[in-house]
């Protein structure tokens, strides 16, 4: 199962309350105090890990807790630190406070775009806690509490044998919402049955399902491309969009954040229109649903694959969508077939491989 939103409750480690201990010990008349201080509790922290690929680990076990510290002891011994809970999450993790408030689906009147990170409900916006972009980067979500004094730090000349000692302090802990964003250099946006999955694996190694109906793709899919010259690039494969996907319809509105972190959009269309559409039109609305989920999306660098070039039609339909965009890369391709798959490398190397093109978009 593929879950790449959760919500997790995080607590960390109480600390070991302080020791009330005198020092008994032969020829040592009036030792005095030598209680000693309790260990730190333990603390939560998220790890991103590329070889974990979704939340589902976390929505079968949503509670998490780390070690309390050890109780201090005699003979100035401090306890022993809690164990920290290590969180293991995919790259491209981000982390909100849910205590407030939780990030509903974008809507047509208020879209979330990518610049702002924020939760919105209308009447509340979180910023969020962190961005794990990076493979091992590390969060302290929730931090441990201090352990506490022992009866040594109490000691004066007016109070030589004191029995003041303090609990450990209480751990953070909090709810909190994880959302998976993808991170792909480029990827692959179309309706569904536009060849997309097919197309990915001619390409790559990933093997997406592959079947004659549509949202054969329920989670998306990153395959990795081999350039010449020992050069690589990720690809994401996200589900199929339909009309109104930034209001909430079909199941591409689910993913569409993940495509925020794509450096290149490569729209893929069915040129001949063998699902009865208009490609023209399936290009101008995927472009039109792009701008109103996230403006900063059309800006991106992007360019069109014309798929399944070998059915009828298709020669006339590509004539009409390089009329309609003369300045637009349309690269014809026929998946099923394997044919134009070479140039899309090409095409996608050179992008890649571009100065301008090459810069990647500010970080989620």
């Amino acid at each position: 199962m593929f879950v790449d939103r959760v919500k997790i409750f995080a607590q960390a480690g109480t600390g070991g309350r302080g020791c009330v201990s005198f020092r008994r010990e032969k020829f040592v008349p009036k030792g005095g105090p030598d209680g000693g201080d309790g260990g730190r509790g333990g603390d939560v922290i998220l790890c991103a890990d590329r070889h974990v690929d979704n939340l589902a680990n976390l929505f079968y076990e949503p509670i998490i807790k780390a070690k309390n510290g050890g109780h201090g002891m005699g003979k100035k011994m401090t306890g022993r630190a809690g164990a920290d809970k290590i969180v293991k999450v995919p790259v491209g993790t981000i982390a909100y406070s849910a205590d407030k408030g939780e990030r509903p689906t974008p809507n047509a009147q208020r879209p979330l775009h990518s610049d702002q990170l924020a939760i919105e409900n209308r009447e509340l916006a979180v910023e969020p806690i962190v961005d794990l972009t990076r493979d091992g980067q590390e969060f302290v979500l929730c931090r441990g509490g201090a352990g506490g004094k022992g009866n040594v730090h109490f000691k004066s000349s007016r109070n030589r044998a004191p029995r003041q000692y303090t609990d450990g302090e209480e751990g953070e802990d909090g709810h909190f919402l994880l959302e998976l964003r993808t991170i792909a250099d480029a990827g692959l946006v179309g309706y569904p049955n536009a060849g997309k999955s097919t197309l990915l694996r001619r390409i790559s190694a990933a093997r997406p399902k592959v079947a004659a109906y549509p949202f054969t793709t329920l989670h998306p899919i990153v395959g990795v491309i081999e350039f010449p010259g020992y050069r690589r690039a990720t690809i994401a494969d996200i589900p199929g969009l339909i009309e109104g996907a930034h209001r909430g319809l079909g199941l591409g509105h689910e993913f569409l954040r993940h495509i925020t972190r794509c450096r290149i959009l490569v729209f893929v269309v069915d040129i001949a229109g063998s699902e009865g559409r208009n490609p023209v039109e399936d290009l101008q609305n995927l472009r039109r649903e792009i701008d109103l989920y996230d403006p900063a999306l059309s800006s991106r660098p992007w360019l069109v694959v014309a798929n399944k070039m070998d059915l009828p039609d298709a020669e006339k339909n590509l004539k009409a969508a390089q009329e309609k965009f003369p300045r637009i890369n349309i690269l014809p391709t026929s998946a099923a077939k394997g044919e134009g798959m070479d140039a899309l490398k090409e095409t996608l190397a050179a992008k890649m491989t571009n100065d301008k093109d090459a810069v990647p978009p500010p970080p989620i």
